[in-house]
């Protein structure tokens, strides 16, 4: 690490360790990278901000994606549909047992509504049938 003075106005001065030939650097994350270099630029005194990174040079992360099912997700797709076809419920319930929100957790709620959804048609079925049958 670098040290720099950095001299205010009012005269004073303080020690500032720059980050910038930190030798550690490779073993950070991108992120923490950009973050480093743009702190040695505002720390050094030059108060402008830099452009790191290229704008078009955008990393798309796992969760960028939309949704399958019109953007809505499984398991919210299944919920609305299952008031006209309730074996979707049933389906979104092996789903969520299963673990397929693991894959991607924005499922996770969707498909948890689904399977409540079929707990309780399936009460109302079988209170159905049993007021029936006695």
């Amino acid at each position: 690490m670098a040290e720099n003075v950095k001299e205010h106005g009012d005269g004073s001065a303080e020690l500032v360790k720059s980050m910038g030939d930190n030798k550690y650097a490779s073993l950070m994350r991108p992120a923490g990278r950009y973050y480093s270099a743009i702190k040695d630029v505002m720390v050094c005194g030059k108060g402008r901000y830099t452009l790191v990174k290229d704008v078009d040079d955008v990393e798309n992360g796992a969760y960028d994606k939309p949704l399958p099912c019109f953007g809505c997700g499984i398991g919210w797709f299944s919920f609305l549909l299952g008031f006209v076809f309730p074996f979707l419920w049933y389906y979104s319930t092996f789903l969520y047992f299963g673990n397929y929100y693991r894959k991607d957790p924005r499922e996770r709620a969707g498909l948890a509504a689904s399977a409540i959804t079929a707990m309780g048609f399936s009460l109302l079925l079988l209170a159905i049938v049993a007021f029936r049958w006695f």
